[in-house]
């Protein structure tokens, strides 16, 4: 190469290499600011409960202010979508959860993709429990499915919205049980748990997080629980399998994520820790109480169980045919 050609490019070449130390800087001072974690659904559910559950604990040990910021609407695409555009730096974190793999299942057009977002850490699994008005009179799953059978498009089941878990359970069940029920969507656990408190709802496929402080309530039978096996605080209530249901033995959960362009030692980093909260003593003790099952996992061991999730829930949503478009 001429010598003046060398002499041009040398600036260049001091540049890029600048740009590579800088990265690598950034990376190993990581985090060096403010840490945002989006959550897509409103103040006070169980999603933004765990998001500030963590988030005060990483500020603690790392010395950086963590900021929740509900970001709410369209079942938690416009959440989604927001960490899936941001920089990816580790500085914008998205605190979701299983509707991230459903939404692509369900929506033919969703403005981001499923691979635009790196997993962190699955933080906990959930259930759905299926409880009805203790006044209906009805103990167990036969009994409703046998009265929904005698009153077809009489009798309804509340979700906790369009795309998620209570949806696509909601419709399984329909499938497998070969009943006529109506579903009515509600924006999060909350206004569905008051509905059917309050008899607008004849069944509700509640998360475990809302409908743990009902469990012992005498307004409610909970009739069965989604999900691969009983739950340890409901020992007594069988699975929708042991209700004769199978099908719907998918726990959902909650999650967290970064922009796909993320650098993978701070991907690693940050689920290190995730896991280290989510496994310590104070963590594991509320999450339970939450009537959750703490996991904790790491970056790629989450990978795998998004991988086999988006699978499923697509099939559930072939075998259903559910589309929300």
């Amino acid at each position: 190469m001429p010598l003046t050609r060398r002499k041009a490019l040398l600036p260049l070449i001091a540049l890029a290499t600048a740009c590579g130390m800088g990265g690598a800087q950034a990376e190993s001072n990581y985090p060096s600011k403010p840490i945002r974690v989006i959550v897509p659904y409103p103040a006070g559910g169980g999603t933004d409960t765990i998001a500030r559950l963590i988030g005060t604990q990483l500020s603690q040990r790392w010395g950086q202010p963590v900021v929740v910021e509900n970001k709410p609407g369209a079942s938690g695409i416009l959440g989604n979508d927001a960490v899936a555009k941001a920089p990816g730096d580790g500085y914008t974190v998205l605190m979701g959860i299983t509707t991230v793999v459903q939404i692509p299942a369900l929506y033919k057009k969703v403005p981001y993709k499923l691979g635009d977002l790196a997993p962190v850490s699955q933080v906990a699994k959930s259930a759905d429990l299926l409880m009805v008005p203790r006044s209906s009179g009805v103990t167990t799953l036969q009994q409703f499915v046998q009265q929904a059978k005698a009153e077809p498009g009489k009798l309804n089941y509340g979700s906790y919205g369009n795309a998620t878990s209570s949806h696509m359970n909601g419709e399984r069940f329909k499938q497998k049980a070969g009943i006529d029920i109506t579903h009515i969507p509600y924006q999060g656990s909350g206004p569905e748990v008051a509905a059917l408190l309050g008899g607008q709802l004849t069944l509700a496929f509640v998360d475990a997080t809302a409908a743990y402080p009902h469990i012992k309530s005498d307004r409610l039978n909970i009739l069965a629980i989604t999900g691969a096996q009983r739950h340890p605080a409901l020992p007594q209530v069988p699975t929708m399998t042991e209700a004769g249901y199978p099908g719907l033995a998918a726990n959902g959960w909650f999650g967290m994520f970064v922009p796909a362009s993320t650098p993978k030692a701070i991907v690693d980093k940050l689920g290190t820790e995730v896991s280290s909260i989510v496994k310590s003593p104070e963590l594991h003790k509320r999450l339970t109480e939450m009537g959750l099952i703490p996991v904790g996992s790491l970056p790629d061991d989450f990978k795998a169980e998004i991988d086999k999730d988006a699978a499923h829930w697509k099939a559930v949503a072939e075998a259903a045919k559910i589309s929300m478009d």
